[in-house]
C-alpha cells in the first residue's frame, strides 16, 4: 500500500494526469486590472516544491515549556533516537544524513515516552514535514488494524506532498498502511477503514470519521495538524478542525505546525493543544544591506519601459525580477520586451501550481533571463543570479499605503547569498513617491535618484 501511495503522489507531481482532482485547477479569474492576489495555501505548496534541499538556518530555536518538568533532549544524530532499523532506513534513503536545526530539538520531544503534545513553528524547507512523519511513522502499531494517526492539511495538494514524504520514509516498512482522506477517494458505505494512517483534509475527514463512522475517532494516538496558518485562512476548515479535535481522546498526542504565528494562529493553537512545548524557528531575515536601492521619475507605462531598456542599453543583467501590480501591466510589458528581443517568462494568478513550477524551473535554469511577476509570489524567490529587482509597480497594501513588508520580500537578500544587487523603483505618480519615502524611512535605507537618460550614472549602478 506505501508502495501504491508513493507511486501516486509521484506521478500527481511529475504528470497533468489528476486532471480535476485539483493541480490543475485555475484560478476564478478577475478582470486582468484588478490587483493579482497571493493565495496562501498556493504559495505554501509552490514553496515547498521549489525549495531545493533544506534552508541552512543560523537563527537560534526558541524553546516555551507550558510544564517545566517536560523533558527537552537535542539529537546530533538519527541513531540517537532509536528509532526502528526499517525507518532509519527510510530516513537515511531519503537524503538525510543528520538532523536539521528543528528536527535536533522537535524529534526527541515527538518520540518521548510519554507523548508530549507540540507547536512548531519554522518557514518551508526546514525539515518539520519530515519531523512530524518521522512521529506518526513511530507510534503506529502495525499489529492493529485501524486508524491510529491523523494527519490534517488544508488543501488536497498539501496533503499529497505530505503523503509523499510518509510513502518515501515508510519505504522499508509494507506493514504500516497509509491512506489519503481527500477528494476523489470514495469508499462504500459501511466500509471500515484498516489503514493505520490517514492523510487529507477537514471536511473527508468529519465526513469518514464522524458522519459514515468510517473508523473510531476515539482510538486515535496521534494528531497532526499541518499549515495551520493557511487552515485558518480557508473558509469552514477551523470549525472542522474543532469538531475532529472535540472527538479524539484526551490522551492523544498533539502535533500542531505552523510558519507563522500570529494572534490568529496561536489562539487556534490554544484550542487544539493542551500543555504544549512551543519551539520556533525564526526566519532567516531578509536584509537591505548589500542592495543599492534607486528611484527613477517616469511620467507614463511607456517611460517606466524606456527606463528599463536604458538599464539594460549600458549595464550587464545576470537576470532580473520585474514586480507588476496586475496581469494586464505584466502581459502588456512582457509583450514589449519579447518584441525587444528578451528572453521573459510570466508568472501570474491565472496559471495553475504545475504551470508556475515550469516556469520557476526555466527561469532558475536561465532558460529566460527576465521574469515578470505580479503578487502571486508573495515572498521573492531567492535565485542566486538575480542581480537586478524592478518594481514596476510600488507595493502597496489594501489601503494603498506602502507595503514594506512585501518591498523586503521582493528585493531582500537572506543570509544564504548575501550577495549585492540593484533595486529600481519606478516612480509614476505623487502617490508612488509617497510609497517610496515611506519605505525609505521605515528601513532607514537611503533610495537614491537615478537619472535614467545620464549613462555614466547608470554604469556606476552596475559597477
Amino acid at each position: 500500500m506505501a508502495k501504491q501511495w508513493g507511486q501516486k503522489a509521484e506521478e500527481l507531481e511529475i504528470s497533468n494526469k489528476v486532471a480535476g482532482l485539483g493541480l490543475n485547477k485555475k484560478y476564478e479569474k478577475p478582470e486582468d486590472d484588478s490587483p493579482d492576489t497571493a493565495n496562501p495555501a498556493e504559495a505554501s505548496l509552490l514553496m515547498k516544491i521549489i525549495r531545493q534541499g533544506l534552508v541552512e538556518s543560523k537563527q537560534d530555536i526558541e524553546i516555551q515549556r507550558k510544564d517545566p518538568n517536560s523533558p527537552l533532549y537535542s539529537v546530533k544524530t538519527f541513531e540517537a533516537l532509536h528509532l526502528k532499523p526499517n525507518l532509519l532506513k527510510g530516513v537515511y534513503a531519503m537524503g538525510f544524513n543528520a538532523p536539521s536545526k528543528i528536527q535536533e530539538t522537535a524529534l526527541p520531544t515527538l518520540l518521548a515516552d510519554p507523548p508530549q503534545n507540540m507547536i512548531a513553528q519554522s518557514q518551508s524547507g526546514t525539515g518539520k514535514t519530515a519531523a512530524f512523519v518521522l512521529a506518526m511513522l513511530s507510534r503506529v502499531d502495525p499489529t492493529k488494524n485501524y486508524p491510529q494517526v491523523l494527519c490534517l492539511s488544508p488543501t488536497y495538494e498539501l496533503a499529497i506532498q505530505t503523503g509523499e514524504v510518509a510513502a518515501r520514509m515508510a519505504k522499508f516498512c509494507p506493514e504500516i498502511k497509509l491512506k489519503y482522506a481527500v477528494r476523489g477517494e470514495e469508499l462504500p458505505k459501511g466500509t471500515k477503514i484498516t489503514d493505520h494512517i490517514l492523510i487529507g483534509t477537514p471536511g473527508k475527514m468529519l465526513d469518514w470519521g464522524l458522519k459514515f463512522a468510517m473508523f473510531d475517532l476515539t482510538k486515535i494516538k496521534v494528531f497532526v495538524l499541518d499549515e495551520a496558518d493557511v487552515m485558518i485562512d480557508r473558509q469552514g476548515h477551523r470549525d472542522q478542525c474543532v469538531r475532529i479535535h472535540k472527538c479524539i481522546p484526551s490522551t492523544c498526542q498533539m502535533m500542531f505546525f505552523s510558519a507563522t504565528y500570529n494572534s490568529a494562529v496561536m489562539e487556534f493553537a490554544e484550542i487544539i493543544v493542551t500543555n504544549p512545548i512551543i519551539i520556533r524557528l525564526l526566519r532567516e531575515e531578509e536584509s537591505l544591506d548589500n542592495i543599492k536601492q534607486y528611484f527613477v521619475k517616469c511620467k507614463s507605462p511607456e517611460d517606466k519601459y524606456r527606463a528599463i531598456c536604458n538599464i539594460y542599453g549600458v549595464i550587464t543583467i545576470g537576470q532580473a525580477i520585474i514586480f507588476c501590480h496586475t496581469r494586464k501591466t505584466a502581459s502588456w510589458l512582457s509583450e514589449k520586451m519579447s518584441r525587444d528581443g528578451h528572453s521573459v517568462a510570466v508568472l501570474s494568478g491565472e496559471l495553475t501550481v504545475e504551470q508556475r513550477i515550469a516556469v520557476l524551473d526555466r527561469f532558475r535554469g536561465g532558460l529566460e533571463k527576465v521574469l515578470i511577476t505580479t503578487n502571486v509570489l508573495s515572498r521573492g524567490i531567492d535565485i542566486e543570479q538575480v542581480t537586478l529587482v524592478v518594481n514596476f509597480d510600488m507595493p502597496m497594501d489594501l489601503n494603498r499605503k506602502a507595503d514594506c513588508e512585501t518591498y523586503l520580500h521582493r528585493i531582500g537578500r537572506t543570509g544564504r547569498f548575501g550577495k549585492a544587487g540593484i533595486a529600481i523603483n519606478l516612480i509614476e505618480s505623487s502617490q508612488d513617491m509617497e510609497i517610496c519615502l515611506d519605505i525609505e524611512a521605515h528601513f532607514g535605507k537611503k533610495i537614491k535618484l537615478l537619472d535614467i537618460e545620464d549613462a555614466e550614472e547608470i554604469e556606476k549602478i552596475g559597477a
